[in-house]
This record gives C-alpha cells, sequence and structure tokens, in this order.
C-alpha cells in the first residue's frame, strides 16, 4: 500500500471496440494483488455502459465526458487524476495502490501518456505502470487489417492480452500470436480465456526483455499481410545493433531531431543503451513524440554488452534510420 502523497502507478488498458477490455478490468478488479484502485472510463456516446460494469462498491469509478481520450479529452483526463488526489488528501479515499484507465475502442493510448508526462501536477504524482493492450482471437486479425487504430495499439503495448480464446479454434489463436508478435516484438504476450487470466503477468517490474538473438530476422522488414500495410501504411520492425558503447549526448541530439521530424510514424521504440562501462544499460522507451525519461539499470539482463534499439515503425524507412544513427556516432567518435 502506498502512503499518502507517494507516487501512484498507473495502468493503461485499451483495445479494440468489443475485445474485452470491462470483462479484463472486472477480473482485474477482484484480484487483491491489484490493491486498492480507482478506474476511470472513457467511452463513446452521452449515456456510459463500461462504467457499471466495473463499479466496485466505495464507488471510486469516474466516468470521463461524452469524447475520445485520443483526442478532446486529455484536459477532462488530468482533471479526472487531479480530482483522485484530491479527494485523497481530503480523506474521502484511502490511499491508493493504483490508478486504472480504460480507453475507448478507437483511442490511442499516446495522448494519455502525454498528458501523465507532460502536465507538471499529474506527472509529480503519478506514474505509467504498464500499456495493456487486449485483442480478441475472434476479430483481432481482421480489425488489424481494417482499423489503424487496432494497429496503434498492439504497438504501443508492453503486454498484449489474447482474449476469447474459447472461441476460437486453436490454429486461429496461434496464427494471431505469431501476427501480434510480428507487428510488435518486444510486447508480452498475455492468454486469457472467459476474461481471466494471471494478474500477476500485468502486474510485473519489468518488461519483456529486448531481443537480440535473431537479429537478422529482425533486420528485415517483417511481412506483415496487405491488407496490414493497407490498413496502416507500411509498418515495419527492425533491431539495430551497436557494438561499440553510444555516445549519448550525440545520440540525444539525433533522437531530438529524429522524433521531432517522423515522431508520427515511430509507433514504438525501445531500447538498452551501452552508454560507458561505469553503469547498467539506459532503458529507453518512447511512443511517438513521447519518450519516458530514461533510466539506468543496475546491471545488464545476460553477457550480451551490445547496444539495442527496437524500432516499430508506419512508412518509415528503417535503413535510413541506422544509417543516420551511425553517421552521428561516427561523428562524435571522431570529434
Amino acid at each position: 500500500m502506498l502512503t499518502s502523497g507517494g507516487i501512484i502507478p498507473v495502468l493503461i488498458i485499451s483495445g479494440f471496440l468489443g475485445s474485452g477490455k470491462t470483462t479484463l478490468i472486472r477480473h482485474l478488479l477482484g484480484d487483491p494483488r491489484l490493491g486498492e484502485v480507482a478506474v476511470i472510463v472513457n467511452e463513446f456516446g452521452e449515456v456510459g455502459i463500461d462504467h457499471h460494469l466495473v463499479r466496485k462498491t466505495d464507488e471510486r469509478t469516474t466516468l470521463l465526458r461524452n469524447g475520445c481520450i485520443c483526442c478532446t479529452m486529455r484536459d477532462d483526463l488530468a482533471d479526472a487524476l487531479r480530482d483522485l488526489l484530491g479527494r485523497r488528501d481530503r480523506g474521502e479515499i484511502p490511499d491508493l495502490a493504483r490508478v486504472v484507465i480504460e480507453t475507448t475502442g478507437l483511442a490511442d493510448p499516446v495522448p494519455i501518456l502525454q498528458t501523465i508526462l507532460s502536465e507538471p501536477v499529474i506527472r509529480n504524482h503519478f506514474r505509467i505502470e504498464r500499456v495493456v493492450a487486449t485483442i480478441d482471437a475472434v476479430g483481432g486479425a481482421a480489425n488489424l487489417a481494417t482499423y489503424g487504430e487496432a494497429v496503434r495499439q498492439v504497438a504501443a503495448a508492453d503486454d498484449i492480452v489474447v482474449t476469447k480464446q474459447d472461441l476460437a479454434p486453436p490454429a486461429s489463436s496461434l496464427a494471431l500470436k505469431m501476427l501480434l508478435g510480428r507487428v510488435n516484438p518486444t510486447a508480452s504476450l498475455v492468454d486469457a480465456s472467459f476474461g481471466r487470466l494471471d494478474a500477476a503477468a500485468l502486474l510485473a517490474t519489468q518488461s519483456r526483455p529486448i531481443p537480440t538473438s535473431g537479429a537478422e530476422g529482425f533486420a528485415a522488414d517483417f511481412p506483415l499481410p496487405p491488407t496490414i500495410h493497407a490498413a496502416a501504411g507500411r509498418v515495419a520492425t527492425r533491431c539495430l545493433l551497436f557494438d561499440r558503447p553510444l555516445n549519448w549526448q550525440m545520440f540525444a541530439v539525433w533522437l531530438t531531431m529524429l522524433l521531432h521530424r517522423h515522431g508520427n510514424h515511430v509507433l514504438r521504440l525501445k531500447g538498452l543503451l551501452n552508454v560507458g562501462p561505469e553503469r547498467g544499460p539506459l532503458l529507453l522507451e518512447g511512443i511517438q513524440h513521447v519518450m519516458h525519461a530514461p533510466r539506468h539499470l543496475a546491471d545488464w539482463p545476460d553477457a550480451d554488452r551490445r547496444s539495442r534499439l527496437v524500432f516499430i515503425v508506419r512508412d518509415l524507412d528503417l535503413a535510413v534510420i541506422e544509417r543516420s544513427l551511425t553517421t552521428f556516432q561516427e561523428i562524435a567518435r571522431d570529434g
């Protein structure tokens, strides 16, 4: 349990329409490991439904105004979070172990991250714990092929929960998981049937290790189905590996320039950077223009000390990106 005034983790749960977000949240709320939770629900329509389905007996569920949290509702989200802080400080609600945000099925998680990371009051009291995306085994592949929103939700996720597997043939579930692995190879895949799963899988403190083995497989664009290209543009994934330590100052300049010009096309960026032998790796995570604060890990996960950067991009030539980063690092060494 957090003490009063502590930093509150935020669990963001996104997923396309009908993918099982509300069912998942109802299951999570019944798990004591989640602790004292406030739920923020965003819905389309003048009359909300989902917040009634997840409401707990203490009535700590907040329904955002009519609209989409991915665009016009950022101020509303900030207001809701500030209201929770005020109610906690006044003793109207107990200290919170975490906040769960359920987005609409058409939401892009990026503006939510921007609100939490950029609003001064919010970022001093809340931190992003995980971004979770639900996708159902019955219609998930079709949604990815048709809707760019579904692709962006999957690309932004730390964990992807594959729901409704009890309603789909095993072969279909397996094919969907293979597709998800190509869209976002850095995310953990979590199985769920009848809305149930092991909550510990979503509350782990560490993200899935960034892959280094099979780097040749990441070196080429993943062959996603043409229909997905049509829905979301040309989506490509690549793992960039660097044998020598990176110059952090030059890398930061390069990354700033890249995101300023192409941030809308960078669906996800995740990396472990070797910036010198005196410390552990630098963990870097970002989605489009939003970058989490880099943090040093105590040690490397294995004996491989190479810097590794996994990019998931749309309509962006990763070969050009790799060449530009290599050029910047060569300038840093020569200078």
